[in-house]
This record gives structure tokens, sequence and C-alpha cells, in this order.
């Protein structure tokens, strides 16, 4: 297998250079079993809006036509893998290149990047190093934040419904742009200022470049342009800040300041992490509080983790390295949320999965949101369940798909811990309950998130 390097979806598909590629008299991608075009100039495009998401058609796809299939983005052919077996059978074995970091990139039409298996080694250092310094040197900043979510659920009356994909986000924001972009995030008037252009950008990534409709729009495509410019002028002010500065409170741009990239670099680096951390933040505590208001049992035994652990000290970075059933927990709420349901590879040399050739330049994705669900390799795959990663090899087997261990991307290391401090803090104090006959639809995107709001109670323990 040659190192297939990471591209997103999008991008390819809408690719003038690409369209170019005419179907072959067969219309089925290099003979892999799967569906005709359904329009000349789209392709299967029309199939997966009215599928709803490109989740839910893959999941259709793969049950039709077994774990290797082929589909059409506009003229070009796509090869979807939908099982941990084939997926090993084609994942690079170069892992410095974050599926989810590059596929943000080409959708935000970033160029930096992409360079030589060093260069995008020491780049994966600095993020590593970013989100551990980050972390530690914010660690009091961010309990703090996690208290003041604490006290404010405390004083509402017990039937209060609490809506949290807002709190959630709220938190999120404040706790990330802090610790990322530092101390101008400490006026709150900044953080709903940055909250709506992340808004705006965020809604587009996820939507707009996938149906093709951003372009389609003017007036959503200005406000897209201008959201985003605000974005990069205020990276770029608290950049140039930071610079030649000895500053005690270390944050996230700080590591990428102080290493060997250059300003572009930095900027887009930044900005990628600083979206892409606050959406999957605010993600992870919403699904994984969910979560617990539905399964009591889990919710004790994290209880009884978080007591045994810290009893009635404080909650330190040394001693939340104990909290394995929390990790667990968190583990689960990825898996069975489908926190990031697809990632993608372009085959830069012919490949073969099992009996199948892929075509050089075909654009392969990695379902990883049917992987997830898959039964054979997760057991009763839509029951929530954290004991099951008390098992090595299912870890191994998530940390393969890039969700746990060290080939995770660094946005999601950072959300689990923000998320550990969340829950450590929550859940000490109080139950979290569902509200009666709530049912919480989900809407696949690049991240994971409920339809519509998703509300809890709380009462103190």
């Amino acid at each position: 297998m040659g190192a297939p390097q990471t591209v997103p979806i999008w991008h390819i598909g809408w690719n003038s250079e690409l369209h170019k590629l005419e179907f072959p008299a067969s219309r089925q991608a290099a003979g892999i079993p799967g569906i005709t075009p359904t329009d000349e100039k789209d392709g299967n495009l029309p199939d997966i809006v009215n599928s709803g998401s490109l989740h839910e058609f893959l999941v259709n796809l793969h049950e039709r036509y077994g774990p290797v299939v082929s589909f059409w983005f506009g003229r070009r052919p796509v090869v979807s893998l939908g099982t941990v077996n084939v997926l090993k059978q084609h994942i690079n074995p170069n892992k410095t290149l974050d599926p989810f970091e590059t596929m943000l990139k080409s959708l935000l039409r970033y160029q930096s990047g992409g360079g030589n298996v060093s260069e995008n080694y020491t780049r994966k250092k600095l993020h590593e190093n970013g989100v551990t310094d980050s972390l530690q040197s914010n660690f009091a900043l961010l309990l703090k934040l996690s208290e003041e979510l604490l006290n404010k659920w405390l004083s509402y009356p017990e039937s209060q419904h609490v809506p949290l994909c807002q709190h959630m986000l709220g938190f999120a924001m404040k706790s990330v742009t802090q610790m990322v972009m530092g101390s101008t995030f400490e006026d709150d008037q900044e953080v709903i200022r940055f909250q709506k252009n992340h808004g705006t950008v965020w809604s587009e990534i996820g939507k707009g470049f996938l149906d093709g409709s951003l372009d389609k729009s003017t007036t959503r495509k200005k406000q897209y342009e201008d959201a985003l410019m605000q974005l990069e002028s205020i990276l770029k002010k608290i950049i140039k800040e930071r610079k030649g500065k000895n500053i005690s409170q270390h944050i996230f741009i700080d590591s990428l300041v102080q290493g060997n990239l250059n300003d572009q670099q930095i900027l887009e680096d930044s900005m990628i992490f600083s979206l892409a951390s606050c959406i999957i933040t605010a993600k992870l505590c919403t699904w994984a509080i969910c979560f617990l208001t539905t399964s009591e049992e889990v919710q004790k035994k994290l209880y009884e983790e978080i007591d045994q652990v810290f009893g009635k000290g404080p909650i330190t970075p040394e001693k939340m390295e104990r909290l394995r059933y929390c990790r667990q927990v968190l583990c689960e709420t990825v898996r069975t949320a489908k926190l990031t349901p697809v990632s993608a590879r372009l085959q830069d040399i012919e490949g073969k999965i099992d009996k199948f050739i892929i075509p050089r330049e075909t654009l392969v994705l990695y379902a990883l949101g049917v992987v997830l669900q898959d039964p054979s390799t997760w057991p009763s795959p839509y029951k929530f369940d954290p004991d099951r990663f008390n098992d090595e090899s299912v870890m191994n087997t998530f940390s393969l798909l890039g969700f746990s261990g060290s080939q995770d991307c660094p946005e999601l290391r950072f959300a689990y811990m923000v998320t550990t401090v969340l829950l450590s803090v929550l859940v000490r104090r109080l139950r979290l309950l569902p509200v009666e006959g709530q049912v919480i639809e989900t809407k696949y995107e690049l991240v994971t998130s409920s339809k519509e709001e998703a509300w809890i109670t709380v009462s103190k323990r």
C-alpha cells in the first residue's frame, strides 16, 4: 500500500479539474460493488442530500453492498470502507497527518502544511505539546469555569429544565478560547463575538461545501467570508502579541509561536485548532452528559470512581490520570454518538483491499460512523456500555481508528481532558437526570450533534 494522502471529501467532490473524468462504460467504480450515478453532472450527490447526510447515505450503501462500496461524487469515483478489517488493510502507515485537520484545512482552502514526513512529525509534536502545556498551565482556570457552571446548576429548582447544548457550547467557548488564545477572552463580549463568527463558519463547512449550496448564494458566501476574516484578524493580533514575549500563562498558540513555523502556518494551525476544539469539546460534553442521564448505573459507577480518587480533596491533574472509568465513559460516548462520522484519504498509488483493486487518484472514505456500530466489532453496538473498553484489544481497535491513545487528533485529546474536569466537578455534587419523554434526534455533519436542544434536570447529591 502506498501512503495515501488525506483529503476532504467535499474539496475533491467539487474540484473542477476532476470533473473532466468521464464515467467508464460500466458506470461502476473500478468494478467495486455499489451504485451508478443518478445524475450526469452531480453523480450520487442528489442521493446523499436525500439521505439527510453523508453518514446516513453510507450506512445504507454498506448495508446493501458490504464492507467495500463505490459511488460517485460528481464525475469522480469514490470508494468507502466500512469495517475495521478493511480499514486495517488501508490505513496509512505514516500517521503524521490527522485526517480531520487535513479535511478542515482543505475546506477552509488553506494551502500550507502537507509537507514532508519530518515536517509533519514536527508539527504533530508541537500540537501535542501545545495541548499538554496549555491544559497544565490553565488547569485552575478550567476548574474555575467548571465550578461556575456547577454553581449555576445548583441554584436551579430541582424541576428546572436545563438547556444542555446551549450551556455546553457556552462552557466550551469560554474555556477553549482562553486556553488556546489567551486572556483577550476573559471578556464575555469577546467570547460572544467569537462564538457568532465561529457558528457562521462552522455551519457552512459542515453543510454548505457538501451540497454545493454555499457557492450558489452570494449573501451566505459573503457572511461566511466576513466571519472567517474576523476570526483570522483576531488570531493575527494574538500571534503578534505573543511573539518574543515571555508570558507566564502558557496558551496553545505559544507552542506554535515557539516552534519553527512561519506566520501563515501558525495562523492556519491555530484557526483549525480553535474551530475544531470548540465544537468537539462542546459536543463531547453534551453527549457524555446525555448518556449519563439515561444510564443510572454508569453514572453511579463514575461517581464512585470520582469519590474514590479525589475524596474530599481538590481535583488535581495528577489525580485525574487515575480516572480510568471516566476515560472509558468518554471513549464509549465518542463511539455511541459517532462523534466524527467520516474522514477521507486520496489513493496516490494503486492499492488493493480484499480482492478489489483501488485505482490511483480514487477518493477513499473511512466510514467511521458505520465502523463504530458494526456488530462484529462491537457486540450490542447501540448499547451505551463503557465496560466494553475494559478490554485492551477493544481499546487498540479504537486507537487504530484515531479516537484514542497516541493517534487521536489533538482537538479530541484536548476535549477529553476538558470534559474529564467538567464531569469530575459536576458528578461529584449533582445527579444528572433525563427529562421524561424526550427523544433526542441526531444530526450528522463533520461533528455529530442533536437536531434540537437536549434538556436535562439536576438534583443535589
